[in-house]
């Protein structure tokens, strides 16, 4: 199964860091030709088709979308994997961050997948994966936008699932739980007490520690992949057990 994405292209979002840098590089070593869309790049990685767009950007998504079936033959996959966060309370974030959230989270999503949309109904083995989280099934302190975000996320794939099941067009989510990527490296560093924080994240999890980005892209993987033709509609939880398993 090493090869199953051979002959095809995926598209990966938010693909320059954590966990859209370990599923562009493992759907690589799979067969996948890849894109990745992002804001920022370090290095120019020769294995992928790098471009820079802001997903709340209509006009520049399909423009680069356009550009990524144009390069490379088409598109069969896509990862929406670009996300941002937001921290506090319902009390602690304003107007203005909740719209930037829901339209990066959210409306970004949508933004990517209606560009990619023609070009995936040309594909014998069109498959969508959302990158949602946790949050969005289990209430965490401190995470409101975030989780509304996420839960939106959810109910999003599962909409877009039902209405383009005729066309051959699989949707699917992976839902995190906290993952060891920049985001949270940057939660720990303004916490005002990094090794605590990071205790108490590991803490909440039941396998005791993080969900490293290339467990994440593995089931982000298994949902893209062909040899999964049968599944749609479904949010695939790799969370170190957060939302199944209570060990104490």
């Amino acid at each position: 199964m090493m090869n199953d994405f051979d002959g095809l292209t995926a598209l990966v979002t938010g693909g320059a860091s954590g966990i859209g840098a370990a599923t562009a590089s493992l759907l690589h070593e799979r067969g996948a030709r890849v894109a990745i869309l992002d804001q920022a790049f370090g290095d120019d990685d020769p294995r992928f088709l790098s471009l820079s767009c802001d997903i709340t950007d209509t006009q520049g998504v399909v423009r680069a979308v356009t550009l990524v079936a144009e390069k490379l033959g088409g598109i069969d996959i896509l990862i929406n994997n670009a996300g941002i966060g937001a921290v506090g309370d319902i009390t602690a974030n304003g107007d203005d961050e909740w719209h930037q959230v829901f339209d990066v989270n959210v409306i970004g999503i949508a933004r990517v997948s209606r560009a990619a949309i023609p070009f995936l109904r040309e594909s014998n083995s069109a498959s969508i994966v959302n990158t949602c989280s946790v949050v969005a099934t289990i209430g965490l302190p401190n995470r409101a936008l975030y989780s509304a975000s996420k839960g939106a996320v959810a109910a999003l794939t599962r909409a877009m699932a039902v209405d383009h099941l005729s066309e051959h067009i699989r949707v699917n989510a992976v839902v995190p739980g906290t993952a060891d990527t920049p985001w949270v490296a940057k939660l720990l560093e303004d916490s005002g007490d990094a090794t605590a924080e990071a205790k108490s994240l590991r803490a909440r999890q039941p396998m005791g520690r993080l969900v490293t980005p290339r467990e994440i892209a593995n089931a982000i993987a298994y949902l893209a992949s062909p040899a999964s033709s049968s599944t749609t509609g479904t949010l695939l939880s790799v969370d170190g057990g957060m939302t199944g398993v209570r060990n104490q």
